[in-house]
């Protein structure tokens, strides 16, 4: 059974692995190995864990973290939409981000925000995200990476699924 659940700061390690896997698996191509290395490198004492204080969220199968995300709300941005190689394609993402959604929603945001990595852009339109202008993400420890900001308005009626019987906190 998939549950989403808030993260605890004891969850920051497996949080930072499933987001190290993921750009490693999904970001060939979109990204230099250089920078998936810089990327991913470091640990989760390196500030990683600090974003389990936040809306940061863990997908679970069987009570096991298989995906991640998180919604900022100083900045109305979601990120962190990870989810382990060997569980995607599964909709897992697509739950994740809803989830984020319906969250956002809840907690009176008008329209939420992100910054797209180059190969996860055609996913964030297909659900409704709009952005096509290339810029620069930096990171906090100085990496810079191309990215497509993207913006969706959360007035439109709640999508089917957006329901918290679906979710656990």
């Amino acid at each position: 059974m998939f549950q989403i659940r808030r993260a605890k700061q004891s969850d920051a390690q497996s949080a930072f692995d499933i987001r190290l896997q993921a750009i490693r698996h999904q970001c060939i191509g979109a990204y230099t190995t250089e920078q998936m290395l810089a990327w991913t490198a470091g640990s989760a004492k390196d500030g990683y864990s600090d974003l389990m204080e936040k809306h940061f969220y863990l997908g679970c199968i069987q009570g096991e973290p298989v995906a991640t995300g998180m919604l900022d709300l100083e900045t109305s941005e979601i990120g962190a939409i990870f989810v382990l190689p060997g569980f995607m394609q599964q909709g897992i993402g697509m739950r994740i981000l809803n989830h984020l959604e319906c969250l956002a929603r809840d907690l009176g945001l008008k329209e939420v925000n992100l910054d797209a990595t180059l190969n996860a852009a055609d996913f964030y339109r297909r659900c409704g995200y709009v952005g096509d202008e290339p810029a620069i993400y930096h990171s906090p420890s100085g990496l810079q990476l191309a990215c497509v900001p993207m913006v969706k308005g959360l007035f439109q009626p709640i999508p089917a699924g957006c329901s918290r019987q679906v979710f656990t906190q």
